[in-house]
């Protein structure tokens, strides 16, 4: 098919598909707003319709940023073959049901919507056009990929921008990549002099202004910076988000002395942040928190239980979320603390007064660790209260959630990344039947989509970095690019894992490590669900 002619066939289907969100945005807006307002008792009862409009949203959403990723500069025949595949494809889920888990799929009836809609020209063309030829077309240009570091072109159209993700893919190739497995199979620490040299590469003071002893870049370059470093090993990854979230946390909510005493500090990497907020019987539901702070003279005593607490051990620092009036509900009495304590150590993780804690053993995910803390009586002092004004904490963090949630789109981005790359390789090197196991139409085939799929997610994250480093509200596509990135960061693993037949199940080879990694993305920073609450609670109350 001609680039013209694809474009075209692409835009004339987008507003199709576009045509259809909005029937499936008032067939749930009857359902769950039949007054104009959300009732959240209407939303919880039709969660599955909802959840499946916002699951036909993001699809709708990627859609139209792989159609503006390929128009936006020159593109071969590689990138047209993805946009052609891509449209096929989830225009035909659109149609015929979306699975957004393994055991759910939303089809038009579940919304009352007739899959007629979806019947034009320019739809019914793009699926025909989705053939496995395109497929294995596909696979053969992505071929020698490993060697060139090319699955398509990125989209970033920014030099400085290409040259940080060169730079950043050095580092992984030499010093992440090749230790990754072994530190996940021992279970143990990503190794200090790693996290020092990402501190000087300013991984940590990546988005922090300058004036505050950061690189000043944007979201954008985050994405980038991120997923390089989680297709290496998401451990790595990952080290930045809790960084990320302190720094906004103190740039946008903390006083003038807050932010000097510590934003510097946290960019340089010289403190290492924790985030604590989860408690055993919370989860999601941040307004039952339980854990309290009770003011003392010029000291608040931190009292309760917090769990899945990351890098906890040999972090300097927690962004603590406590509740300092317990006469308030829900979220009002909520308040965060910038609250300091030693690093600790394998023998004693928490050598802190009025503070307790172990280890939580985990699948994957292992170079931070996971910890469940105690606290009784642990001092945190007055001045140590973001803003120093009580009852702002659930406020506080939620102006971090945009960028926590595109963060964790471009970590699964860079798994879904790796897993398409340990795939690729084991079928080009694996020998079967006195061939590679990639001239197998089903396995190439496998790759191709696990490409064009991480092309798709990655467009969207990218959508929504730039939509933050605009100054535009993005809760809806920061939820949108973590629900879709997320999913493509399981099935990728789930495939490369399938290439390697039984020794895919082995824990020496790597891609037994990434099934294990890609597996966590679904959950944390808000579980699938709860993305989806957030798109269809934020579409149907109009936000967009």
């Amino acid at each position: 098919m001609q680039l013209k002619d694809l474009l075209a066939l692409a835009a004339e289907a987008e507003g199709d598909a576009g045509a259809y969100e909005v029937a499936a945005r008032e067939a749930v807006r009857n359902l769950v707003a039949p007054q104009g307002k959300v009732d959240p008792a209407l939303l919880e009862r039709e969660q599955f319709a909802a959840h499946g409009f916002a699951w036909i949203a993001t699809y709708v959403a990627a859609l139209r940023q792989m159609r503006r990723w390929a128009e936006a500069g020159p593109r071969g025949e590689l990138e047209l073959l993805m946009l052609q595949a891509a449209f096929g494809e989830y225009l035909a889920q659109l149609s015929g049901g979306i699975a957004i888990s393994q055991v759910e799929i939303v089809r038009p009836g579940a919304l009352g919507l007739d899959a007629a809609a979806l019947d034009t020209p320019s739809v019914r063309a793009l699926i025909a056009a989705n053939t496995a030829a395109v497929r294995l077309r596909i696979a053969e240009l992505i071929g020698d990929g490993l060697e060139s570091g090319s699955f398509g072109a990125l989209g970033l159209d920014d030099e400085a921008l290409e040259e940080v993700r060169r730079q950043f893919r050095r580092f992984v190739d030499s010093e992440v990549a090749p230790h990754a497995h072994g530190w996940h199979l021992r279970d143990e620490l990503i190794p200090l002099p790693v996290v020092q040299k990402m501190a000087e590469l300013g991984v940590f003071g990546l988005t922090v202004p300058e004036e505050w002893g950061g690189l000043g870049m944007g979201k954008l370059a985050m994405c980038v910076v991120t997923e390089e470093l989680s297709r290496g090993y998401i451990g790595v990854g990952s080290l930045g988000t809790r960084s990320e979230i302190a720094a906004e946390l103190i740039r946008s909510g903390g006083t003038e002395a807050q932010k000097q005493k510590y934003l510097a500090r946290i960019a340089s990497g010289e403190l290492l942040p924790t985030a604590v907020f989860t408690e055993p019987n919370t989860g999601s539901d941040l307004a039952s928190l339980k854990t309290r702070a009770v003011l003392e003279g010029d000291t608040y005593r931190i009292h309760g239980n917090k769990t899945w607490i990351t890098h906890a051990a040999r972090a300097d620092i927690m962004t603590l979320l406590a509740r300092s009036d317990a006469a308030k509900p829900g979220y009002q009495g909520l308040s965060m603390f910038l609250a300091e304590k030693p690093r600790g150590t394998d023998g004693e993780p928490f050598p802190a007064s009025g503070m307790s804690g172990g280890e939580i053993r985990v699948l994957g995910y292992r170079g931070m660790k996971e910890y469940e803390i105690g606290f009784d009586g642990f001092e945190v002092p007055a001045a140590n209260l973001l803003g120093e004004k009580e009852g702002q904490g659930f406020k506080q963090l939620m102006a971090t959630f945009e960028s926590a949630r595109i963060q964790t789109a471009a970590r699964a981005v860079g798994v879904a990344q790796n897993a398409l790359e340990l795939g690729l390789r084991y079928a080009r090197e694996r020998i079967q039947f006195a061939k590679p196991l990639y001239a197998f139409p089903r396995v190439a085939g496998k790759v191709a989509w696990m490409a064009v799929e991480t092309m798709i997610a990655r467009q969207l994250t990218y959508f929504a970095a730039r939509e933050k480093d605009s100054d535009r509200r993005c809760d809806i596509e920061a939820g949108m690019a973590k629900l879709l990135a997320a999913r493509v960061a399981w099935s990728n693993a789930d495939n490369a894992l399938q290439i390697h037949g039984g020794n895919g199940y082995a824990m020496e080879y790597p891609v037994s490590r990434v099934l294990c990694d890609a597996r966590i993305l679904n959950i944390f920073e808000g579980a699938a669900e709860i993305q989806a609450q957030v798109v269809c609670r934020g579409l149907i109350e109009g936000r967009n």
